[in-house]
This record gives structure tokens, sequence and C-alpha cells, in this order.
């Protein structure tokens, strides 16, 4: 484990006069996104080994629409302090906020994750679109106008600019946070453009129904969902040089002498092309903060400092060293000010 520079003396700090609902309890409790989570337990684990005056925090998980849920249940010892989300906080999940009594929330943004499509370093260069994934991996597709079952065989049939290869896709499984980003920019976007939500809608779908439809996978083999990690993953490729698999980008660097990375609307993912947000399949990480236990919550303040320190998650830091795309420089300070000043949204 690395040692950090940040000194424990905020830690010396008694708390033990805090007052409010939620200072019956001494410890840090954290839900929500399995994509968060390991970044979140690093963090919290290196603070209680920095902060030994505070205790860890327990980071659970759940996904962000679960631990958003509980966060959202109101103020006191009985709710979480902090709910990671691998998605923004939606508006209706605000209001549910608000009627519960949680009328103040900070968010914190702490750096970017991006997918990258790789197959076998000995194959031809790819060049792909989200139109082109959909409509090799859709369990329905658009075809003249109507939903079809997906007829596609070939990518080459998809796109002729591609290789003749049969469709054998390794896809994140539905158990991962990665599959939402993978669903949202990639499948969901790429049936807009084909016209398979406007299909679906006509056949007589309603909004919900019509979105499910563009995201589900076919199931015939084309299309293998990963349930294990990505070494899991690089397995399927190397066992079939054709195959096509969905890698984080700090995997497919590590493993760049056995993988060729794909380009998405022309753009190559890398750390520059993920932070700004240029390559199109990649999103922004973040957590949710009920400042109404902020200095009531013995080292809730202190962990969301800890969490925000370039130590943590700048270049080279652990978080980085596990995956994490850091923010630029500029993004990362307004993020520590924007905590420090208080402001929620």
């Amino acid at each position: 484990m690395k040692k950090f520079l940040l000194t424990a003396s905020a830690a010396t700090i008694a708390l033990a006069g805090a007052v409010g609902a939620a200072a019956a309890r001494d410890q840090v409790q954290i839900a929500g996104s399995s994509t968060v989570l390991p970044y979140a337990k690093i963090v919290a684990e290196n603070f209680g080994e920095t902060f030994p005056n505070f205790k860890t925090p327990v980071v659970e998980s759940g996904g962000s629409s679960a631990g958003l849920k509980e966060f959202c249940k109101g103020v006191g010892e009985a709710t979480i302090d902090i709910a990671n989300a691998s998605r923004k906080i939606r508006e209706k999940e605000v209001a549910a906020c608000a009627e519960a009594g949680v009328t103040e929330i900070q968010e914190i943004q702490f750096g970017y994750d991006g997918i990258v499509f790789a197959t076998d370093i000995q194959g031809p260069d790819w060049a792909l679109e989200p139109v082109d994934v959909y409509k090799a991996l859709a369990a329905k597709v658009a075809v003249d106008g109507k939903l079809v079952d997906n007829p596609y065989k070939k990518w080459n049939e998809v796109n002729p600019d591609l290789p003749d290869w049969d469709i054998a896709a390794y896809i994140p499984g539905e158990k991962h946070g990665t599959r939402e980003v993978f669903e949202e920019k990639v499948l969901a976007a790429g049936c807009e453009v084909a016209g398979g939500l406007k299909a679906a809608e006509e056949a007589g779908l309603d909004e919900d129904a019509a979105e499910a439809a563009c995201i589900a996978v076919r199931k015939d083999g084309g299309a293998v969902d990963i349930d294990g990690d990505y070494t899991e993953t690089l397995a399927r490729i190397d066992a079939n040089k054709t195959g096509v698999g969905v890698f984080g980008l700090s995997f497919y660097e590590n493993n760049a002498d056995k993988l060729k990375v794909a380009t998405i609307n022309g753009i190559t993912p890398s750390v520059d092309t993920i932070s700004t947000g240029e390559y199109p399949v990649s999103r922004p990480l973040q957590f949710y903060v009920k400042k109404a236990h902020i200095g009531v919550v013995p080292g809730l303040k202190e962990y969301v400092e800890f969490f925000l320190d370039d130590q943590m998650v700048g270049p080279e830091s652990p978080l980085a060293d596990y995956g994490l795309v850091p923010a630029p420089d500029a993004e990362r300070d307004a993020q520590r000010k924007a905590f420090e000043a208080g402001e929620t949204m």
C-alpha cells in the first residue's frame, strides 16, 4: 500500500461535541456504483491508514440507482452519507431527496472512465461507429423501417469497410457498471442513428420499451456477456483471433502488446481524449455527499478532501494505477474549491 504525504493533524480535532441527527454514528457510510466501488475502497483503506483517529469508512456496492435511493431516504444516522454513482443524479432523484429532507447535495466529480473496442494485435485496423456496433450486436435492428431479428452474421455485412469476420463480441455482463456506458453511449446512440428507436416507437412501444429494445443484445452467440474481469475477455480474444472485446482503457494500455484498439467516430481512445470528452465512449465518475452530515459524522469532510487530493486522483495516484482517467489539473482544482466552499446542486 502506498504511503501518502497528507498529515493526520486534522484528525486530532475532537468531534465528540458534534450534534445532530447523525451524531450517534462515528463511521462514514457509503454505497452505490459498482464501477466506483473499487476506487472508493482504495481511498477508504488509505484514509484509515492516514487518519487513525477516524474509523475506516464502510463502502458498499449495489449500483448507482440503489445507492442514490438509500442516500435520498433522509437525514440522520440511519441514512448513508455518500452515494457513489457512475452516472449523474436524475431530476426525479433530486426531487425524492428533497421530499425526504435531503435538500443540500454536493456533487463531487473525481475523474473519468472509458471503454475501448479491441481485437487481436495481428488483426486489421478497425474504425467503428456506434451504429456499426448496434447493427452487429442488437437483438433486433431496423430494416426498411421495421424492427426485425438481427440478420447480420459478419461485420462486413454491417459495414463493408469492416473485416469479413463472423460477429463475435465479448461485452461487459449486466452486473458490471461499464455495461451502462456501453448501452448508453454505443447501443442507444447507434440505435437512434440506424432508425431503430423510431421503428420501435412506430411499432407501438412506449418510450421506455423502445429504449429497452435499443439496448437489448442478441443471444445467438454474436454477443457474449463476460461476467468476470477483463482478463477473461482477453482470454476469449486469445482463443478467438477474430473476436472483438470490450475493455477498460487502462487494461488495454497494459496489454497493448496483445491488442489492437479501434477508433470510435474517428477518435482514438486515450487519457487525453477521454478526459476531454472527445472520445465518445467515456463518462465522468462522481459521488454525492449529504451536506447535512458534514461536521456531524466524524471523518466525512476529511474523507472527501482526502479523496480529492492529487495523491489519490492525480496522474501518479493509486486510482490512476487502477484505471481511473484523471480529470485535467484545472478541473481537479475546481472540484476541491467547490467542496471547500460548500457548493451544492
